[in-house]
């Protein structure tokens, strides 16, 4: 699979551009602010519906227009699809796929699937438990596109349990009269069920990941390692220590654990158990990777996952965009040159610099000069 072209009409800095895209490598190289990033951010949120910068929209419209659009045509086999996805901040975004009438953004899910690593995926090592959750919960879904519905029910239901939570706790601190909370049984059912959805599927692929992050590792840094992925669930160790696997076992767990903490739920006003409270334990050896790895090895382990996602998309469909985004300047030159001849035989890489020589030689193909909103093929 690979893009054959990509438009975007105001979208971050460019008014209006219009790029074809080839298989094999492409590289966008200019000066730093002059929007190569915008244009594999584009790509990247085609795939999982939102930005590795930002967590909103609205940065990405150009300023002073109302809405972004990003089309792409998509190639795979004899296969041509054209996806569109319409920006609207403040209100619900829009998508068509081959130019049909509207269809759910979730719809054009597994359409482009891209395997996207750029400076801001230091904090899968060294940031909090929600950049980790992120991680898995995109990789989940672009096995699985079924599971965007499956995460946007769980937020629902948090949410709604949320409110009943935080007005009973305001009620308390007011002196108030108790609230009925009789209807928190079926929102405790309602989280449990989707939550041990959603757990089954982050076991299932840590499992599957760890055996292809440990050898990715292995391949950046010789002899650094083993590493090890751990999940720490806030429904208890029984999750933890691989007691409860099936979804009903997952389902029993957290409705059990939502029992046990609802009286410090009421008074705090706040969900305390669940998917949202999890977190992915990364280990280096016998020591956890974070506050105990160094800066390289935290750049090896956060490629060792973006790599190990990259091979489990290849072996279960079709391959997904590999975008590097101004990461070999933050490598050393022996990081730098294992990366690029690891990837260098992907169907389509995309790769943003600041210069040429960031660009390792083995990645050779087309190249493109990106100032002032100009996007030039050289």
């Amino acid at each position: 699979m690979h893009v054959s072209h990509l438009s975007l009409a105001d979208f971050r800095s460019y008014a209006r551009a219009e790029v074809p895209l080839d298989p094999g490598v492409t590289a966008f190289v200019g000066p730093n602010g002059q929007g190569k990033t915008n244009l594999v951010e584009a790509i990247g949120y085609l795939a999982t519906l939102g930005s590795h910068r930002v967590s909103a929209d609205a940065p990405l419209v150009r300023m002073g227009a109302e809405r972004a659009v990003i089309r792409a045509a998509v190639t795979q086999g004899e296969r041509r699809q054209l996806v569109e996805l319409e920006l609207n901040p403040g209100r619900a975004n829009r998508a068509r796929i081959n130019r049909s009438s509207q269809v759910r953004p979730r719809d054009v899910l597994g359409i482009v699937r891209t395997v996207l690593f750029a400076p801001e995926d230091l904090a899968l090592v060294k940031g909090d438990p929600g950049e980790r959750r992120r991680f898995l919960d995109e990789l989940v879904t672009a096995r699985s596109p079924r599971m965007a519905a499956v995460r946007s029910d769980y937020e629902r239901v948090l949410k709604q349990r949320n409110t009943l939570l935080k007005s009973a706790a305001m009620a308390r601190r007011h002196g108030g009269r108790s609230m009925d909370l009789s209807t928190l049984d079926v929102w405790d059912q309602h989280l449990a069920r989707v939550g041990a959805e959603l757990l089954a599927q982050r076991l299932d692929l840590i499992a599957t990941l760890l055996p292809l992050a440990d050898k990715a590792y292995e391949q950046l840094a010789p002899g650094g390692g083993p590493l090890g992925l751990a999940y720490k669930a806030s429904a208890g160790e029984a999750v933890d220590r691989g007691e409860a696997r099936t979804r009903e076992a997952l389902y029993e767990v957290l409705l059990a654990a939502l029992g046990e903490v609802r009286k410090q739920e009421i008074e705090r006003g706040v969900t305390l158990v669940g998917p949202h409270r999890d977190d992915l334990v990364l280990r280096l050896g016998e020591l956890p990777a974070k506050g105990y790895a160094s800066h390289g090895e935290s750049w090896s382990y956060a490629l060792a996952l973006r790599l190990a996602s990259y091979e489990l998309l290849r072996s279960e469909g079709s391959e997904p965009v590999l975008i590097l985004d101004d990461v070999f300047a933050e490598l050393d030159a022996r990081r730098r040159e294992r990366l690029a001849e690891l990837v260098a035989r992907g169907e389509q890489v995309l790769v943003t610099a600041a210069v040429d020589d960031d660009v390792p030689a083995v990645l050779a193909g087309t190249r493109y000069a990106v100032s002032g909103g100009e996007v030039t093929r050289l």
